[in-house]
């Protein structure tokens, strides 16, 4: 993924200490855990915590802390992510997760909720063997409220009907920034490192999941179903007005723009005429020009840290974001 032979990402290694963690005498319980660690994915937050374990000085069989350390708390971010999703594909009634069918489809609602409180419960464990383990615990802990507060917040703004630029903000730092945020800054606390450096990784973590969720938002109303793998406008579907839909909201269309969110984009053409509308006003560019602010906000940060191929590899992750503009 980084181009860096010789640095430790998330591997088969890392996918055995996460069936381990999750080993369960229930088979339901079991099954679940299995297919998070067959499914796989990208794993960006468990690569963004031994990328940045990494460029703090840490290295398998290293003196700083035990490796292993590191891929427990690797796992950890995994195993709130994985948790969260279980609900998510609930909530959302998801048919698929990764390629595979939505555990609740398969098992049930009990058994998929129960199944993520598991996580949860493991997760619990996991923290308190670790260096560190108190503060640990209570950043995991604040991050997993923050989770569930933009997951709430999401459906109150649709309902209410109230769409501000701060509530976004705090829906998508809730659904994607304060995992990845936490997945940076919590090696710092692990190998005790400074608090500009720790706050300098929560910078990077923070503003580079911000520049993430709203790439992906921008492809929900900008891109190509055969590409996004999932049918352009699902959010004004859903009735979110997302970062471009709001820079509509600001203009000389925003009661028309207003009109179909309300209305959950239920009239033939609705998307197709927002979509049209955001690239003649501006409102898709104004949307890439705060992608590549973000992004830069989360390089800089950056530099508190020593040259190396880890920061080099966390700083192409961010840039990917702009690049995935052009």
């Amino acid at each position: 993924m980084t181009g860096v032979a010789d640095l430790c990402v998330p591997d088969v290694t890392f996918d055995a200490r996460l069936r381990e963690v999750l080993r369960s005498d229930v088979e339901f319980i079991e099954l679940i855990g299995d297919d998070l660690v067959a499914a796989g994915g990208k794993r960006v937050r468990p690569t963004l915590v031994l990328l940045a374990a990494q460029a703090l000085g840490a290295r398998p069989g290293g003196a700083a802390a035990r490796w292993s350390d590191v891929v427990d708390l690797g796992v950890g971010v995994e195993l709130l992510h994985s948790a969260s999703l279980l609900h998510d594909d609930l909530i959302d009634d998801a048919d698929t997760r990764r390629g595979q069918q939505a555990a609740f489809r398969r098992f049930g609602n009990v058994v998929s909720v129960m199944s993520g409180d598991f996580m949860l419960s493991r997760l619990l464990v996991l923290l308190s063997g670790l260096p560190g383990g108190p503060t640990l615990t209570r950043m995991f802990g604040q991050t997993a409220s923050v989770i569930c507060e933009g997951e709430v917040l999401q459906f109150q703004l649709a309902a209410y009907q109230e769409y501000e630029l701060r509530h976004y903000l705090q829906v998508i730092h809730g659904k994607t920034a304060a995992l990845t945020e936490l997945a940076a800054s919590a090696p710092a606390v692990l190998l005790g490192a400074s608090a500009p450096v720790q706050e300098a990784l929560a910078t990077f973590g923070r503003e580079y999941g911000m520049a993430f969720q709203m790439q992906d938002d921008l492809l929900d109303l900008s891109g190509q179903e055969a590409l996004i793998g999932k049918p352009v406008g699902g959010d004004l579907r859903e009735g979110k007005a997302t970062l471009p839909v709001l820079a509509l909201l600001d203009g000389p269309h925003a009661d028309e723009v207003r009109a179909v969110v309300e209305r959950r984009a239920a009239q033939p053409g609705d998307v197709e005429r927002v979509r049209a509308l955001a690239v003649q006003s501006g409102a898709l560019e104004r949307t890439r020009d705060e992608i590549r602010r973000r992004a830069r906000l989360a390089i800089r940060a950056l530099d508190v840290l020593p040259a190396s191929e880890a920061r080099e590899a966390l700083s192409r992750l961010a840039q990917r974001e702009i690049d995935r503009l052009n």
